[in-house]
């Protein structure tokens, strides 16, 4: 099983572009279902999640033809061939989830298996079922699958969420593409990744208004046409990079994404002293300063800070000088790398939701274990500024959101490598 390791110390210089964004992609992808003409997605990033949800359509019976040199998938579904999403691939990743709307649109049946992924709370789903119901579905709960139907064409509503998520957004988004009527979706996600789906939608014939609000119009239609799109730079790796230079000294300018969808974490990141300077499509971070502020973090749904950069700020703030707090109120079971991080010398106390950093001087390289796909991350980092070698081990979390994430700290001086 691969490993990372890494030297720290060394402070990096350069500049990094990150890859598309694995949390768009996925939402994109299941967009081959709702339309029988072949469609085209540029800077698709290589991870292995992309791979689990290529399986997953393939199994359904879409078509797909990736060039890796250019970065594109080709997608066609001129026929449904199974109407089951099977275990075996769902339980590798929740995003699997996001079939289902695009079956029942089209094909007015499904059989998902409830999905897995990450160990980082139960992350139910409630709402992606309780809003398709409100379209006019059939929902059944069996040995472990969902099972859905719709005697007629999906049909269009008022839908409010009680509370804002990014999944049931996008699955009722697509369901309510190919839906008979109106549906209006109110306490909507507004993520990025949200407009960058109605985008692609948009561009296909359909008729959605209000993304990047808190409520979204979606207008039926007949059917949907191919198209070609470029998927967003990934704004949760650009502030990954970010964190590299303020944790190990340095300057590096990451690009691909616009500054702008990291507002909220770029505004914590400048607190704790690092400089912090951004163009039109990307951010250049300095750490001039020896010593680091405290801050208090608390993670909330878009604009708000992410919950996916929890995790890497942690590492950071256990280097500032005093108390900082980060309080997880989107998963209950985030904190899952304090103990990996206290293995490298850092101070941190967990109490339910909320993690108190007393900062510490230094950090020292230790062999660590990656729990999840930021957890495994935020070790890096914390390798990169600490003493000695870390090795990080169970880097296939990694592999699901970040392309080739050593190679490219490499390029800023980095002493890192990936050992089988």
């Amino acid at each position: 099983m691969d490993k990372i390791c890494i030297n720290g110390g060394k402070e990096l210089q350069g500049q990094v572009t990150v890859s598309g964004a694995k949390n768009a992609c996925l939402a994109l992808m299941p967009l081959t279902i709702l339309a029988s003409e072949p469609i085209k997605m540029t800077n698709v990033p290589r991870l292995s999640d992309i791979n689990t949800m290529k399986q997953l359509l393939i199994s359904l019976g879409s078509i797909i033809r990736e060039d890796l040199f250019k970065g594109s998938l080709h997608l066609h579904t001129p026929k449904i061939s199974s109407h089951d999403a099977a275990y075996d691939i769902v339980r590798k990743m929740r995003a699997s989830i996001l079939v289902l709307g695009p079956l029942l649109a089209r094909e007015g049946r499904a059989r998902v298996s409830l999905p897995g992924g990450c160990a980082i709370g139960a992350r139910p789903v409630d709402l992606h079922l309780f809003g398709l119901e409100k379209l006019g579905a059939t929902l059944d709960l069996k040995d472990g699958y969902i099972r859905a139907r719709a005697s007629s064409r999906l049909r269009g509503n008022t839908i409010e969420f009680p509370f804002i998520s990014v999944g049931a957004t996008e699955n009722l988004i697509m369901a309510a593409t190919l839906a008979k009527g109106t549906t209006v979706l109110k306490n909507s996600a507004k993520e990025p990744e949200i407009i960058d789906l109605c985008n692609c939608i948009n561009s296909m014939g359909g008729k959605i208004e209000g993304m990047g609000s808190s409520e979204i119009v979606i207008e039926g239609v007949d059917n949907l046409k191919g198209t070609q799109h470029e998927v967003l730079g990934d704004r949760i790796e650009m502030g990954t990079f970010m964190l590299a230079p303020a944790m190990a000294g340095g300057q590096v300018i990451v690009k691909g994404c616009p500054p702008t969808y990291l507002t909220a974490f770029t505004r914590k990141l400048s607190e704790t002293g690092i400089s912090v300077e951004t163009g039109e499509n990307e951010i250049t971070v300095t750490r001039k300063n020896d010593t680091l502020k405290p801050i208090n973090v608390v993670t909330e749904p878009f604009p708000g800070f992410p919950t996916d950069l929890q995790a890497q700020m942690m590492a950071l703030t256990c280097l500032a000088k005093g108390k900082s707090t980060l309080e997880e109120k989107i998963f209950e079971n985030r904190f899952m790398h304090a103990p990996e991080l206290i293995r490298m010398g850092a101070r941190i106390e967990v109490q339910g939701g909320i993690a108190s950093v007393t900062g510490v001087d230094s950090m020292k390289g230790a062999p660590v274990m990656a729990t999840d796909l930021r957890a495994s991350v935020s070790l890096i980092l914390a390798g990169l500024a600490s003493k000695g070698e870390t090795v990080v081990s169970r880097v296939y979390h990694l592999d699901r959101g970040y392309e080739n994430i050593e190679r490219k700290l490499a390029t800023c001086g980095a002493q890192i490598e990936r050992v089988v």
